[in-house]
């Protein structure tokens, strides 16, 4: 009988604890999270360059835009709201989907932009940013006064 009990417990505690997974993951709760839920970015870094991908499904290719300055890449992109999900009267009945502008900034020292190329298929933005030759010094010495 007691092995019976432990089990409804056991049971009662994985359904309970299933639950409050599922309202702690609940939309609800989305705006709290600090990590960004959009433009999910991998960037990759070998000698000569720098990869960037960002995730960035729905967006038009001329509403992204690309800007470096003081060794800061930004990314930005605009998206107008969408209408399919809504009733009858236009109410909106369930959204998860991101709409107006969103942005991402991360320093990447020394790039060539007369070299950069930026592509933007099925969703996915890839640039590949080269990184500026190192200056070869002459070896000029300057003399103390």
């Amino acid at each position: 009988m007691a092995n019976e009990i432990q089990r409804h417990n056991n049971m009662f505690d994985d359904v309970m604890s299933a639950g409050m997974r599922n309202l702690l993951n609940d939309n609800f709760f989305s705006g709290f999270n600090a990590k960004a839920d959009h433009m999910k970015t991998d960037i990759a870094e070998t000698d000569k360059n720098y990869v960037v991908k960002v995730d960035m499904p729905g967006f038009d290719k001329k509403d992204i835009h690309i800007n470096y300055e003081n060794n800061i890449l930004t990314i930005t992109g605009r998206r107008d709201t969408f209408d399919d999900l809504s009733d009858k009267d236009g109410n909106i009945l369930h959204s998860e989907r991101n709409y107006g502008q969103m942005s991402r900034s991360f320093r990447l020292p020394e790039v060539d932009l007369k070299k950069a190329v930026a592509h933007y298929s099925d969703g996915v933005l890839v640039l590949t940013l080269p990184k500026l030759a190192p200056e070869v010094g002459t070896g000029t010495h300057i003399e103390i006064e």
